[in-house]
């Protein structure tokens, strides 16, 4: 796998206009040998996101927002694991499914596949800056998000490049987990918009439009993460699939 140059090193030198902010490399392991972020002190506001847009993934970073109001407070807090994670595009994310699927498949369906690319209703990228400025002005599930740079060639690839441990007690190799939001990526325009100790929240820029094309999005989405599909015992795939009609931010949590 060949890897671009990490240029938060060169942060001060490459001409964005950031606020105040520090360098993250803190790791279970210690300090890693390269910043794994950029994280403003202060909290995010409406726009910080938009302005960003342009100039930092010219110079191979890409913005993410980082919920330090939990219990855990900052990504420093995190346990962050970047020694542990493969390379997302070594994965293939109808497998990757198919497997965590059968580990534990509801009412004993068989995997049913991916669900096809539906059209598009909004440029990915003012997307994500939209659902970016939402979770800034007061969505419950983030409670103080901090604008971040990642040195990433794509947003899918974000959490396996901080090496984020989010989801270690469902899967242990978060680059399979991106190589499904690669995938997302491509067929939904998702982004990763924002990422808490163990909770993600990806904008989706072409959300599934009638119930089949939601409830094939909802058996991935099981697989994905069956914590935030399944929550309650009435709960089934088909009545988690009528909440993704039309849904602008695909939201999960890992116990």
């Amino acid at each position: 796998m060949a890897t671009l140059p990490n240029p938060l090193p060169r942060l001060t030198s490459l001409g964005l206009e950031l606020p105040a902010g520090r360098l993250v490399d803190e790791t279970t392991e210690g300090p890693w040998h390269e910043p794994l972020l950029w994280l403003a002190e202060e909290q995010a506001t409406p726009g910080a996101w938009a302005r960003l847009l342009g100039a930092a993934p010219r110079v191979g970073l890409l913005p993410v927002l980082l919920d330090v109001g939990g219990g855990q407070g900052g990504p420093e807090g995190w346990e962050l694991m970047p020694g542990e994670s493969s390379y997302p595009g070594d994965h293939d994310a109808d497998e990757v499914l198919a497997e965590l699927w059968d580990e534990d498949p509801p009412e004993d369906e068989h995997w049913p596949g991916l669900a096809p690319s539906p059209v598009p209703a909004a440029d990915p990228d003012e997307r994500a800056a939209e659902v970016a400025d939402s979770l800034t002005e007061g969505r419950p599930w983030f409670k103080e998000p901090h604008l971040a740079l990642v040195p990433a060639r794509r947003s899918a690839d974000i959490p396996a490049a901080v090496g984020w441990s989010g989801p270690v007690n469902y899967e242990e190799d978060v680059a399979r987990l991106c190589a499904v939001l690669r995938s997302w990526e491509d067929r939904f325009g998702t982004r990763v918009v924002a990422l808490g100790f163990d909770h993600l929240a990806v904008s989706v820029a072409a959300p599934p439009a009638d119930l089949a094309e939601a409830e094939a999005v909802a058996a991935e989405h099981y697989a994905f993460c069956p914590y935030t599909v399944l929550v309650d015992t009435g709960d089934t795939l088909t009545s988690y699939a009528q909440k993704l009609l039309g849904e602008r931010v695909w939201h999960f949590w890992w116990d």
